[in-house]
């Protein structure tokens, strides 16, 4: 045969991952390439049994052969059970692959928010530092406000006490003075029948009763402040009745005739003097008993007086 033969090897190692069924064809011969045997050279082939001419001007059918054949012999390595297994674990991989690359992506993703996440609380830790801030100063200006409302309270409280206590004073100072008037005009009317049993006309009962009225509102001036609050206290209203009485009434005796050295002077001093301190003792309860009428009338404050009782 003159023509020279061309041998054309199918390559299976040459299948990519991309496209199983791309395949690359290789022509080998020791001296002449492939390019010249489809220009110029005729190559017998045989097809059914029958031999056939492929010439250089008919490259078109060459191709058609050639692709033929690889068609073929890609279908039988892709019918092989080994290639279907590799296939099996390609489509696996690819589908790993495609797996990942989404795994990837939501893990980009999860990294986004995430750092958007983190510049958020970075801006709420700036919110709160500020606001901490400001709760800081508005701590100290509240102190400092307390701090002058206190001031002030004190001051203001200093003078409201010393208002408050030169008001009691004078208040307590009405209250005496009242004492002293109601036992004054009750004593006075008590003594004045005792008065009238030793004058042989008015006139002599003005000293007497001006005696008896300055006794008795001195004694309603003592009376409040000895009995204070304790209104139940008889032992007590007793005694300051009885303390008066045996003053006035041996004041009494005092300013009548000097004592003599015999029994009637002494039995006479004696009868007077009896007589003296009993009158005043009557004076005295009189106007003890009505001190502590008006004061249970609530007309009349005891010593000190008590804030929380409304008066009359």
């Amino acid at each position: 045969m003159t023509a020279t033969t061309a041998i054309f090897i199918f390559n299976p190692s040459l299948l990519t991952s991309s496209s199983p069924k791309t395949l690359y064809i290789t022509a080998q011969h020791p001296k002449i390439s492939l390019s010249s045997i489809t220009r110029a050279l005729t190559v017998k082939c045989s097809k059914n049994g029958s031999p056939g001419r492929i010439s250089g001007e008919n490259g078109g059918n060459f191709k058609d052969i050639l692709s033929g054949m690889v068609d073929e012999r890609v279908e039988e390595l892709l019918n092989k059970e080994e290639n279907q297994v590799l296939l099996d674990g390609l489509e696996k991989a690819t589908q790993r692959v495609e797996m990942a690359k989404r795994e990837l992506a939501e893990i980009e993703k999860q990294e986004i928010e995430a750092k958007m996440m983190r510049d958020y609380i970075n801006q709420l830790e700036a919110k709160a530092s500020e606001i901490a801030e400001c709760q800081k100063e508005i701590l100290q200006a509240r102190a400092m406000v307390e701090e002058a409302e206190q001031s002030l309270t004190l001051d203001g409280g200093r003078g409201m006490d010393s208002e408050s206590e030169f008001m009691y004073k004078n208040e307590e100072r009405l209250e005496s003075i009242k004492a002293a008037l109601i036992s004054a005009v009750i004593g006075t009317f008590a003594g004045l029948p005792i008065s009238l049993t030793r004058v042989t006309n008015y006139s002599e009962l003005i000293l007497p009763l001006a005696i008896t009225f300055a006794s008795c509102a001195l004694y309603g001036v003592t009376f409040r402040y000895a009995i204070r609050r304790d209104l139940d206290d008889s032992h007590l209203k007793s005694g300051t009745c009885a303390a008066f009485g045996i003053i006035k009434g041996l004041a009494t005796l005092e300013g009548g005739p000097p004592l003599q050295l015999d029994a009637d002077s002494l039995i006479s001093h004696a009868f007077d003097g009896a007589v003296y301190v009993s009158e005043n003792l009557l004076i005295f309860v009189f106007a003890a008993v009505g001190l502590d009428f008006f004061i249970k009338l609530r007309i009349l404050s005891p010593f000190p007086i008590d804030r929380s009782v409304p008066k009359t």
